[in-house]
């Protein structure tokens, strides 16, 4: 793994002196660091991998301005804007709502934009794409493996046979705040994949559902609007469902909105094993799907 470095204030916008006229680097300087006083520059070094063109991955290294404001967003946008354009990563709402943001900072699946610099100025910082997933560019991750495991859980609300369909007259769907807080606490996923980088069985059952996903389809069979949960059962049930988890709860432990996908796992498991108990125990039923003689 080679490295390269490139200091602080390397050139003007707009101009080609490399930073020699003495103002390129002061402009840099102040948009990283935004509003507030520069506190000083931090070692930030980022792991940078072109598959279709890079034989392995290579470290860069940057000094980058900071103030008590500035994020790992904001470095890198620094590093992007001043020092090299060509470093690819993922990033849009910058308040943690979004999730595009997610990366190892420090050996640690983190939020890049509520990760501040200044939390790391003495011991430096070190920036990779998430881990367990496939390296498209740089901090960019593909995203189809995931996103084809949550589809399969249906993550939106199925209607029932009595669900409105728009006709006049009809109230739409109504919840107490009780049929709201059965579900709200796992509602607040945002997608950001940073259980998928923590869990320790991603790596190795590469075609595990994954906490996300199982989280989400919990979230809407808890929904009393929803009717999909015969649907999301198979799913769950499946071999590479929600079976592989072996509660290390790891993937709560990094969520950056306390959503617990740990616990709604074993609430899962809980469910299916309930699901199959009274198909056993029920002759007409357990006959049917020939699991009773």
């Amino acid at each position: 793994m080679s490295e390269q470095t490139v200091a602080a204030g390397g050139g003007c916008e707009g101009c080609s002196c490399a930073g020699s006229c003495g103002s390129g680097g002061a402009t840099a300087d102040a948009a990283a660091a935004g509003s507030t006083a520069v506190l000083g520059t931090v070692t930030l070094e980022v792991l940078r991998y072109r598959p279709d063109r890079d034989g392995a991955p290579q470290l860069a290294t940057y000094q980058v301005p900071y103030s008590t404001e500035t994020s790992v967003v904001d470095a890198l946008n620094w590093v992007k804007d001043t020092a090299d354009s060509s470093l690819a990563f993922r990033w849009s709402c910058r308040m943690g709502i979004c999730g595009s943001c997610g990366m190892m900072i420090n050996g640690l699946p983190r939020l890049a934009c509520e990760t501040f610099v200044r939390d790391f100025a003495s011991e430096g910082l070190r920036v990779e794409p998430l881990e367990n997933f496939s390296v498209e560019r740089d901090l960019v991750v593909d995203l189809e493996p995931f996103l084809e495991r949550l589809t399969a859980v249906k993550p939106w609300i199925v209607p029932g046979e009595d669900a409105p369909d728009g006709s006049p007259g009809q109230e739409g769907y109504r919840q107490t705040p009780e049929q709201m807080l059965a579900y709200h606490d796992f509602a607040a996923c945002m997608n950001c994949m940073l259980c998928y980088a923590a869990c320790p069985q991603v790596n190795i059952a590469a075609d595990f559902l994954g906490p996300a996903a199982i989280a989400t389809a919990i979230r809407y069979d808890k929904d009393s609007r929803d009717c999909g949960e015969e649907g999301r059962m198979p799913v769950l049930d499946a071999e590479n469902g929600i079976w592989p988890c072996t509660f290390v709860g790891a993937c709560s432990t990094v969520c950056p909105k306390g959503v617990d996908p740990a616990a709604a796992i074993q609430q899962a498991k809980m469910a299916v094993s309930l699901s199959w108990a009274a198909e056993f125990v029920s002759p007409h039923k357990g006959a049917q799907e020939g699991r009773m003689t």
